[in-house]
């Protein structure tokens, strides 16, 4: 007994030395995006897009809803975790959390925005340019509390998860109102992301970041949303290849941006996340991965319920989410964001490490 416990000791001392020692090459996770990795901002912003209700967050920390967009955890927060740092990343926005809890970590992101301005209209909900004005509000809360060189440590050595571009497509571009689909071709918007994508790296670099990870769109035509509209019997079959094409098209752009600022900005590191395959399997090959269901989400009937529209008193909502790719018609399950940020953790951020 005494040896195991002392064996016990050894590799308790050995865990906390590693966190300690990733936590020290990542001081924070510091992420800009929509509802991909929104961890609550629009809790606190007039905008019909919110998750701070049940049956959200029922397989989060207390079977609590805090506006993630998903049953429990949302990438950043297990990125986060896999770097030795807390279990979840903080909105900016949320009144529970201040300074002391942002210095190792902080959410600007808000479900339904979009690289472009447009976008964040539809849904009144934060546009870019505000996440970035939070960011510089951050920064001089960071150095009042750190002092201005830990601060700048901190800003520098952060991980920068930027998630970002669905809405762009789907909200704007393609919806029955867009005005952007009257000014430009498919190829010309695409153009036009680029460039607001490669002005917003080059803008947080300016006020320091170095470590950058840009993530890729998903299959955009194979979310349940889309599926249920684009099969005439709407019963959730059929992606829509277009907005794959579109999607996969879009990421050979996004991959060669990467290349691009890597080349010409110095000491910055930029990596390319793209988990779109991965995902394009999960829903393809559902059960090579544990799942059941992949075609409709657990919420509601699955075809088209996300927001207030899962709501916490629809039958049809299922038991175990786990069984499930999606968890509402928009937004993947719990645990299908442990597997992606696994996965990028192992092909992608481990250069971080």
């Amino acid at each position: 007994m005494a040896f195991n416990s002392f064996i016990s000791i050894i590799l308790t001392h050995f865990l906390l030395l590693v966190t300690k020692t990733l936590a020290g090459k990542v001081p924070a996770i510091i992420v800009f995006g929509d509802s991909s990795v929104d961890s609550g901002n629009n809790n606190q912003i007039s905008t019909v897009l919110k998750s701070n209700f049940e049956p959200y967050g029922r397989d989060f920390y207390d079977k609590k809803p805090t506006g993630r967009f998903c049953n429990g955890r949302i990438p950043p927060d297990y990125i986060s975790e896999a770097f030795g740092l807390r279990p979840f990343v903080p909105a900016y926005l949320d009144p529970a959390f201040s300074i002391s809890d942002f210095a190792e970590g902080v959410c600007f992101a808000s479900a339904g925005t979009g690289y472009d301005n447009a976008t964040s209209d539809v849904l009144d909900v934060i546009p870019l340019w505000k996440e970035v004005e939070y960011y510089k509000e951050y920064q001089k809360k960071l150095k009042a509390y750190a002092g201005k060189n830990k601060a700048k440590y901190i800003i520098k050595e952060s991980l920068y998860l930027i998630s970002i571009g669905t809405n762009d497509f789907l909200e704007n571009y393609y919806s029955m109102q867009s005005q952007r689909s009257f000014q430009y071709t498919e190829d010309q918007f695409q153009d036009f992301l680029l460039r607001l994508a490669q002005n917003f790296v080059h803008q947080i670099y300016r006020m320091g970041a170095r470590k950058v990870s840009l993530t890729g769109v998903p299959p955009m035509g194979c979310l349940p949303l889309e599926r249920a509209t684009n099969y005439v019997g709407g019963n959730g079959d059929g992606c829509n290849e277009k907005y794959n094409n579109v999607a996969k098209h879009f990421n050979v752009m996004l991959s060669g941006l990467v290349e691009r600022l890597n080349e010409e900005l110095p000491g910055i590191r930029v990596v390319f996340a793209d988990a779109y395959n991965l995902l394009l399997q999960m829903i393809t090959k559902p059960f090579s991965y544990g799942f059941e269901v992949s075609s409709v989400a657990c919420c509601g009937t699955g075809l088209f319920e996300m927001g207030f529209l899962c709501d916490k008193s629809s039958p049809l909502t299922c038991t175990d989410a786990n069984k499930f790719v999606f968890w509402d018609a928009f937004h993947v399950t719990d645990k299908t964001n442990h597997i992606i940020s696994d996965f990028l953790m192992e092909h992608v951020l481990d250069q971080f490490l």
